[in-house]
């Protein structure tokens, strides 16, 4: 393992048991000085060559003629690879897996064939000595298209739209329970309402990137990944190698959200390039070519309907989803799936529909289900409470389910009620305008909103390795990932306190897909999971430890009961003895002593609903004169389990909550319907909330332990902070002018045609 890739932690004096504690991240000093190598920056013993992809002009149809001469010929030009004379690779496949799994690993051929699937699929690769030149060649490249119809807009008439046999991570297409229709039909008070969210896009701060090189028949990849056994299989298929003939190396990725969880072209391109040049490539997709290559949150249209009695009680939910999803490769996103659990409902139907487009596929974007369908449903709730006459806390309380209202199984935790309870005092909910449109400050609008946030708790399966040797100094390792979510500082809280060491015996190495396999950086699991695994290993470790102390005969604890084994302080104390640990292993083992855990997901994920739980509040001003809705301040109340870092944990949920106002007030990526390109594919034209657009915005955990999920008693909590998060603040912009914009994100042309005059 090249020093490169190990994190070393620190100690504070007198510091405190260091789960739970706020520590600040052990890779902070790596990243501002940096040292902290990122995909496109690590540096190899062979100096690399520059490869740059071009794009197909057209969105569907056949490259009729490829003239690439001139860019053979100019200057520093190493490689030209097209169709014509990419290595063999395997074929992509039907458009859906047989399998759930083999969506993250199936083979992604890049430059197969002469088809075009989607606008900006590449169609060539030039590999130059410099980028520049790489670049600059691309653009001599002379092609010739015979275009095919394509479908571009999933609001068209003659939209192609079906039911697909599965939906994201497995879940039922379709849920029912009761009898809807019925029930529907004879409530007194009603909500029919259909939203509208558009396609988004990722946009991690680092852009998909990859350095390859082959040593005989084995590749290595530096690159940017949430997942390695993800990117090592799917480059194996694609190759057709054997998984064990490829490392994949990402200490650092500088943002992932979903977008890094399976291999793109720019990864198989730069290995393509590499076998046949025999030489290192790296290659980068520019932010630009992220929009079309990258993938995708799908554009959605979603029907909620909500049947109630008169006192608030629903009787009636059903959430019918349509969404897009490319041609070729099936990608149905599970935002009815939430509504299955947060609300109680005899009578209840959730149903996901897709409509095919000539694009590429959709991909996991943050919170995917929860962030989109929440924004529905969090919304017609508020419209419902509206209706009813109650304050939208309160018609939630009068909805909350003792039980999973579709799986009929124990909650293993859920605090909402408190969530929501505990924020509207911080937040000031009972000084809201009861009335919306009636509050004014000169020439703004001022209204506030909140919503309820769900998030789905899981645990996925992996090892990791923990290590002490002659000196005490503990190293964990694992191929887990940290996306800036602060990994490597919460795996050393965690093997510390298990270990009774101080946080400065405790490196961490990750990012290496040598290491012991796990979940990786996705849905919200790798905390819980990793840090599960590390546990795990601890305690195995630990054992070991006592073991040889009680029987070795070099040890001076030899004879002592392991019953009252104790690790504190750098020590094994044995009954009324101890020894530091760098002593006793010196004496023991002066090789060390390592020992592996895992994590997998147990039978209380089957007898119990596992969720985080949320409530956001937001106020907001609307300017008259001009429909412009800002911001003033948004708190977030949550219930995740044990919370591991507080000051990682609470970057995590303002993330999340910031993403929130991106999804309501600003974000979208435009389809062109004629012509299939998404036209704002920059961050001049796609705008996401900066600094001047988030005034004020606090996350506050509530104290819980939930023993159901894992060990640790934590929960998954990347996503949560997305969840609802828009919600409230589209539900305050109508609090504050009367004006319910359905169709996301909601701009200043939505509003001010609505607005009173003045």
């Amino acid at each position: 393992m090249a020093q490169d890739y190990i994190v070393q932690a620190t100690s504070r004096p007198g510091a405190a048991a260091p789960i739970g504690q706020p520590v600040d991240r052990i890779d902070g000093a790596l990243k501002v000085t940096g040292r902290a190598r990122y995909a496109y920056e690590h540096r190899l013993d062979r100096a690399p060559a520059f490869g740059c992809i071009l794009g197909a002009s057209i969105a569907k149809g056949r490259i009729v003629e490829i003239d690439t001469g001139d860019a053979e010929r100019a200057p520093g030009v190493i490689l030209v690879m097209t169709h014509r004379n990419a290595p063999s690779q395997s074929a992509f496949g039907p458009a859906v897996t047989p399998t759930v799994p083999e969506v993250f690993t199936r083979a992604r051929p890049v430059l197969a064939s002469e088809r075009i699937r989607y606008h900006d699929e590449p169609v060539a690769l030039v590999v130059a000595e410099t980028f520049e030149e790489a670049r600059g060649a691309a653009g001599l490249i002379r092609l010739r298209y015979a275009s095919e119809p394509g479908a571009f807009d999933p609001a068209a008439p003659n939209a192609e739209i079906y039911r697909p046999e599965r939906i994201n991570a497995g879940f039922p297409t379709d849920s029912t329970l009761g009898d809807f229709d019925r029930a529907f039909a004879e409530a007194p008070v009603k909500l029919d309402a259909v939203y509208a969210t558009p396609f988004e896009s990722h946009n991690p701060m680092e852009p998909h990137a990859a350095i390859a090189e082959w040593d005989g028949d084995r590749l290595t990849v530096h690159t940017s990944a949430q997942t390695l056994a993800n990117i090592q299989a799917g480059l194996a298929n694609t190759l057709r190698i054997s998984p064990q003939n490829v490392r994949v190396i990402s200490p650092f990725i500088g943002g992932g959200f979903g977008s890094k969880l399976i291999v793109h072209p720019e990864t198989v391109c730069a290995a393509l390039a590499a076998r046949v040049l025999g030489r290192p490539v790296k290659v980068a997709l520019t932010r630009r070519q992220m929009f079309a290559s990258a993938g995708h949150r799908a554009a959605m249209k979603q029907r909620v309907r909500l049947g109630a009695n008169r006192d608030g009680r629903l009787t009636a939910i059903e959430h019918e989803v349509t969404s897009s999803t490319s041609r070729f490769e099936e990608f149905a996103e599970q935002s009815a799936v939430p509504t299955r659990a947060l609300y109680a409902a005899a009578n209840r139907r959730t149903m996901h529909r897709l409509v095919r487009l000539d694009t590429n596929r959709g991909e996991w974007m943050r919170a995917p289900g929860e962030a989109s369908g929440l924004l529905a449903l969090e919304c017609a709730m508020d419209e419902l409470a509206e209706q009813l006459g109650l304050d939208p806390i309160d018609l939630r309380i009068r909805n909350e389910p003792e039980r999973d209202p579709e799986r009929n199984v124990a909650f293993s935790s859920r605090n909402l009620i408190a969530c929501m309870r505990d924020g509207a005092e911080r937040f000031g909910w009972r000084d809201r305008p009861v009335k919306p449109g009636s509050r004014r400050e000169g020439r703004k609008l001022i209204g506030y909103g909140m919503a309820a946030a769900i998030r789905a708790n899981y645990l996925g399966p992996g090892s990791a390795r923990v290590a002490i040797d002659a000196r005490g100094q503990v190293t964990v390792q694992a191929d887990m990932t940290d996306i800036g979510t602060g990994t490597y500082t919460i795996l050393a809280q965690v093997a510390a306190e298990r270990l009774g060491v101080p946080l400065a015996a405790v490196k961490v190495e990750l990012g290496d897909s040598s290491l012991p396999r796990t979940a990786g950086s996705g849905g919200s699991w790798g905390a819980s999971s990793s840090s599960t695994a590390v546990h795990n290993a601890c305690l195995i470790l630990r054992e070991q430890i006592a073991s040889a102390a009680a029987s070795h005969e070099r040890s001076p604890l030899r004879g002592a009961n392991i019953s009252e084994a104790r690790f504190e302080g750098g020590k094994l104390h044995l009954g009324s003895r101890s020894e530091s640990l760098g002593n006793l292993l010196a004496r023991i083992a002066p090789n060390g002593l390592a020992a592996e855990g895992s994590a997998a997901r147990g039978e209380t994920y089957r007898t119990y609903s596992q969720h985080a739980f949320g409530a956001h509040f937001a106020e907001v001003a609307v300017d008259i004169d001009t429909g412009e809705p800002r911001l003033r301040r948004m708190l977030g109340v949550f219930a995740a389990g044990r919370i591991l870092n507080p000051k990682t944990a609470r970057s995590q949920m303002i993330g999340g909550m910031i993403w929130g106002v991106g999804a309501a007030l600003m974000e979208q990526t435009v389809l062109d319907p004629r012509h299939g390109h998404f036209v704002n594919h920059d961050l001049a034209e796609y705008h996401v909330p900066v600094h001047a657009d988030i005034p004020s915005v606090e996350a506050i955990f509530l104290p819980e332990e939930d023993d159901k999920g894992n060990p640790l008693g934590a929960k998954g909590i990347g996503e949560l902070g997305n969840c609802g998060a828009g919600a409230a603040v589209a539900n305050a912009i109508y609090n504050a002018t009367a004006v319910r914009v359905r169709d996301f994100p909601i701009t200043l042309d939505k509003i001010f045609p609505e607005l009173p005059v003045g």
